[in-house]
């Protein structure tokens, strides 16, 4: 029999060497690829189920805290406040849904790197060795960028505060309108805007955090009816508690007490009350407000603050030659 036509000859060396080719290198490329894509696909579904999760299962809590306030005559409060809570945790779950998405990336972008690596043989000793050192060089020209970043994934982690809180940073304090990895952004009373790089921030006071407490002080005088003016702070505060719109903002009973400070110009009395988040401060204005009407019409008069004079001045008959005679006048006012 004669051998095969040359062209069939050559056609099937190709397709032989074609198969041998493609069922090496270029398969497993494609393969190593292919698995890439849907490792990452799977990680950022994962990511966004999570972030979901965190913004939507949030709900059944706010549902049960709600209940919780609307037991203690607060349902409206909740209401209101609900705008903040969804915007901090959306913020939260986003912010660290972009971290693990980017990080995601980044460690599928290594393996794949690796896994090409070795299917084609290539050296990476040397590339390995120059991204050591550019990596040292980054690292330390970017320093204050990795502490900024580190610190700001530990805050969002850890909810050290949130959007609508009203914080204390030490150099800034007022109202975060934005968080981010690197800085925070707070509003202060006169309106400033201040940008806080979180690597900077070595404390943080939560003045809103879960709950806040009004606290009002007012200064007797020692000779006035101490226990009356007790009672008239817990009047104060019972007023409060049954106002229709201010009672739903406290969240327990006043405590008040007496003496906690005695001067011989004045008796220290307290009074203190848990309220809702950010709410104090209008507490603490409307008790004002009561304390100095009911003490107005009890005839009882807050402690006004003293000073001592001392006048030195020669006495009459004193000689003018010898020391100067002093008299000691102490005035109060």
């Amino acid at each position: 029999m004669d051998d095969a036509p040359a062209p069939l000859t050559r056609f099937q060396e190709f397709l032989g060497w074609f198969l041998d080719w493609f069922l090496g290198a270029p398969l497993q490329t494609v393969i190593a690829v292919m698995a890439a894509v849907l490792l990452l696909a799977v990680a950022r579904w994962l990511v966004a189920r999570v972030v979901r999760s965190i913004v939507e299962g949030g709900a059944s809590v706010r549902s049960k805290a709600g209940s919780l306030l609307t037991r203690a005559g607060a349902g409206n409060l909740a209401a209101e406040s609900n705008p903040l809570l969804v915007a901090r945790r959306v913020q939260r779950a986003e912010t660290m849904g972009s971290v693990l998405r980017s990080t995601a990336g980044l460690v599928v972008g290594v393996v794949l790197l690796t896994a090409l690596a070795n299917i084609y043989g290539w050296e990476l000793g040397p590339l390995v060795a120059s991204a050591g050192v550019v990596g040292v060089a980054l690292g330390f020209g970017a320093q204050t960028l990795v502490k900024d970043f580190l610190s700001g994934i530990f805050m969002l982690v850890e909810d050290q505060y949130g959007v609508g809180d009203v914080v204390d940073l030490g150099e800034a304090s007022g109202v975060v309108e934005a968080i981010g990895l690197r800085v925070t952004q707070i509003r202060d009373l006169s309106g400033t805007l201040w940008y806080v790089r979180n690597g900077e921030v070595l404390r943080v006071g939560n003045m809103t955090q879960g709950w806040s407490k009004a606290f009002v002080e007012v200064l007797v005088s020692p000779e006035a009816d101490i226990p009356r003016a007790t009672e008239l702070l817990r009047t104060a505060a019972q007023q409060v508690t049954e106002h229709e719109e201010l009672g739903r903002l406290l969240l327990a009973e006043a405590d008040v007490t007496a003496y906690e400070d005695l001067t011989a110009e004045s008796v220290r009395l307290r009074l203190m009350v848990k309220t809702a988040p950010a709410q104090q401060w209008l507490v603490q204005r409307e008790l004002r407000a009561r304390i100095r009407d009911l003490f107005a019409a009890e005839g009882l008069p807050l402690a006004l603050p003293r000073r001592e004079v001392l006048v030195e001045r020669d006495a009459p008959g004193a000689d003018p030659d010898g020391p100067p005679a002093r008299q000691d006048q102490s005035s109060t006012g």
